[in-house]
């Protein structure tokens, strides 16, 4: 199995969620990573569940009941599981085209090691709650970058995404 070292990933950490409008009243979410020891970001257009529930953990607001990524948690744990790390290792191809990035969990319990495919921001939801590094791939960040680059609506949100703070959520009364 190849390492991450020997791919020469750069290891990340979760950065903030931030919300861009792609349209006027179209809001984009996106998380974005930030190098450890590198210089680096990427940001990745996430949907608004996902990017509502990391948000929320990322900002220490807590649910009365669980949402899918502390369900998931619990039942990693409840196996006698913990994830070693994230992996955003791959470009795939996009619903309606274009590209997006697949990530690998790797996972160990009492079986093992196992992985598991996931979107980045399903995977970046499980992170935020049981901690573990991340790395990415050299050709994610490179498709990143170029990403960033020129002035077409895709890089102008991308770059507002590195600009902008991070979002909050906020917890409302509870229903009576």
């Amino acid at each position: 199995m190849t390492t991450v070292t020997d791919a020469d990933f750069v290891e990340m950490r979760l950065d903030k969620v931030v919300r861009v409008l792609r349209d006027p009243g179209d809001p984009l979410s996106c998380v974005v990573l930030e190098g450890v020891s590198q210089d680096c970001h990427l940001p990745i257009e996430i949907g608004p569940v996902e990017a509502f529930n990391l948000s929320a953990r990322l900002t220490g607001v807590d649910f009365a009941r669980p949402m899918g990524p502390q369900f998931a948690a619990g039942l990693l744990q409840a196996l006698g599981g913990r994830v070693r790390q994230v992996r955003i290792d791959r470009l795939v191809p996009a619903f309606g085209g274009g590209t997006a990035y697949g990530s690998t969990v790797e996972v160990e319990g009492p079986s093992g090691v196992g992985l598991v495919d996931a979107r980045p921001s399903d995977a970046l939801n499980l992170l935020a709650l049981v901690p573990a590094p991340i790395f990415v791939a050299p050709e994610v960040l490179a498709d990143a970058q170029a990403r960033l680059e020129g002035d077409s609506a895709e890089a102008i949100r991308l770059r507002q995404a590195l600009e902008k703070e991070q979002m909050t959520v906020r917890q409302g009364p509870p229903d009576r």
